[in-house]
């Protein structure tokens, strides 16, 4: 270990010694996941107390009634499991974080994932600082993944969950070292959305049979991103489809409409399957291609976070992706190559790539090729 992370080290455990080991604070939405994952640690034998934050601001449709709902359902799941429920309102840190950045990535010819950016800078933030004002050493929330301390390096890794198709490691790549050492993820081990389920039947809660939540979580169900950006004050003029060769092909409503890989409401009409290839800011210009121009062996990426620098890895280019084996090259300036043995389709800019070494997150970043 070198002398940094030794100090690193010195100062967390320095800083967590006066804190109670057997108190948690758990983030709880009030879905199925977080309150399973409260029966679970309750029953290992831990003082469970929930915070539940509130993210959405007079910008977000239907605000007023969804917090209101949102805080209903957190207090309704804290009633039923017998525990404290700590409330805080995050709109603000939320709108400077994620929001802005969400709004300026679309409309610099990009695509988002919020939930990368709100896990370590609102979410698990608000967790450790409410930790330690109430003196609980442990965090925990209802992700499906797992923690892992590697003794040899001193440094702690997330691990991808028993259940791969539910497994959430990719959006906590950019968790810090404090945060992961201190967290707690109960349903690691359950590789069956059904068992958990059952552990909330089981136990009478009134959220067992409900159904997951939605992707993004300030997008209502009745809006849609781009009117989202609109009222936020962000519009893209129009500008040109070009094909590979630089023909112009018909105009397009603004690069904040589009993603690599789209091929629903492009509004052109080819005669053969259209999609978009590539964007280019600097030209205010759309690039339409075949699918076979989507496939790329190589992937780049930037503000990449490393545990470990591993040169073969599998890698996932977006969440709903399978792992697939890559060889990674590390730049002076940051950045990572990651050379894949499979082509991937469609590997869009401002999406993060993660790599896995094993079962555990090694690292990752923002594509930015």
């Amino acid at each position: 270990m070198t002398v940094t992370k030794m100090k690193a080290a010195v100062q967390v455990a320095e800083m967590c010694s006066n804190k109670d080991r057997n108190k948690v604070i758990l983030g709880l939405s009030g879905g199925v996941d977080s309150t399973a994952a409260a029966l679970i640690l309750q029953k290992q034998g831990y003082k469970v107390i929930g915070l539940y934050f509130n993210v959405l601001g007079g910008y977000c449709l239907n605000s007023e009634k969804n917090i209101a709902e949102g805080r209903r359902k957190a207090e309704s799941a804290a009633q039923q499991l017998g525990i404290e429920l700590v409330y805080k309102d995050m709109s603000d840190e939320f709108d400077k974080t994620v929001i802005s950045n969400f709004c300026s990535e679309y409309m610099a010819g990009r695509t988002p994932n919020p939930c990368i950016m709100c896990n370590p800078e609102i979410k698990f933030r608000a967790l450790t600082e409410t930790a330690d004002e109430l003196g609980a050493y442990h965090i925990a929330t209802g992700h499906y993944a797992g923690t892992f301390y590697e003794a040899e390096t001193g440094r702690w890794f997330i691990r991808r969950s028993d259940n791969k198709a539910k497994d959430q490691s990719y959006m906590l790549y950019r968790l810090t070292q404090e945060q992961i050492s201190r967290l707690l993820l109960p349903l690691e081990a359950y590789a069956d959305k059904e068992e958990v389920r059952r552990i909330a039947r089981k136990a009478g809660i009134d959220n067992s049979e409900n159904k997951d939540s939605q992707e993004i979580c300030f997008i209502d169900p009745d809006d849609n991103y781009l009117d989202f950006l609109v009222r936020k004050g962000c519009t893209a003029p129009e500008g040109d489809f070009l094909d590979s060769e630089g023909r112009v092909i018909g105009r397009h409503k603004g690069i904040c409409s589009y993603t690599i890989g789209q091929r629903k409401g492009l509004g052109i009409a080819l005669g053969r399957p259209a999609f978009v290839s590539r964007i280019e800011p600097g030209k205010n210009a759309v690039i339409i291609g075949d699918n076979e121009d989507l496939f790329s062996y190589t992937v780049k990426s930037t503000g990449n976070i490393l545990c470990k620098r591993e040169r073969h890895v599998k890698a996932k280019i977006r969440y709903a992706a399978k792992p697939a084996e890559a060889v990674l090259s590390y730049g002076d300036d940051g950045m990572v190559t990651a050379i894949f043995a499979e082509a991937q389709r469609a590997p869009a800019p401002g999406q993060s790539i993660v790599f896995y070494h094993g079962d555990l997150v090694v690292g990752g970043g923002f594509i930015s090729i």
